[in-house]
């Protein structure tokens, strides 16, 4: 069973939020939802996309702590970045990923991971590298 529906135009991934591992990470997640705002491709961090824009009255994010923080996620993993070095984002592994900016390397609060459609991350990735930024949703399920 989902927690969470990405929608990025035909594509719909299902997520399977994780309150045991970040509480404090899921809980402010989930204050964003619903977000509609566009998804774009990682410059510095491998086979990725992200968000960061998250639209008027988004809650501040730079007082959580690091919960289940990860570096390199793994295909499906949902990072949420409260912006200690950077900008926040929530940032959606496609595959190999090592988590960066131009600073060096970054850890986001590992939130929740894709339970369905997995493999059609990797078509995700390269779409949004070689056709620009796509609408999103983040909703709960």
């Amino acid at each position: 069973m989902s927690d969470i529906v990405l929608e990025i135009e035909d594509r719909t991934f299902e997520a399977t939020l994780l309150p045991d591992e970040a509480p404090a990470s899921v809980e402010r997640f989930r204050e964003l939802l619903p977000l509609e705002t566009t998804v774009k491709h990682v410059r510095w961090s491998g086979y990725a996309v992200f968000v960061e824009e998250f639209g008027e009255g988004a809650p501040d994010l730079t007082d959580l702590p690091r919960e289940n923080h990860r570096v390199y996620p793994s295909r499906g993993d949902i990072l949420l970045y409260p912006g200690y070095e950077n900008v926040p984002e929530i940032l959606l592994a496609c595959g190999s990923t090592a988590f960066r900016s131009p600073a060096g390397e970054l850890a986001g609060n590992h939130v929740a991971i894709v339970q369905n459609a997995r493999e059609e991350l990797s078509a995700l990735e390269v779409d949004v590298l070689e056709n620009g930024s796509k609408p999103i949703t983040i909703r709960e399920a």
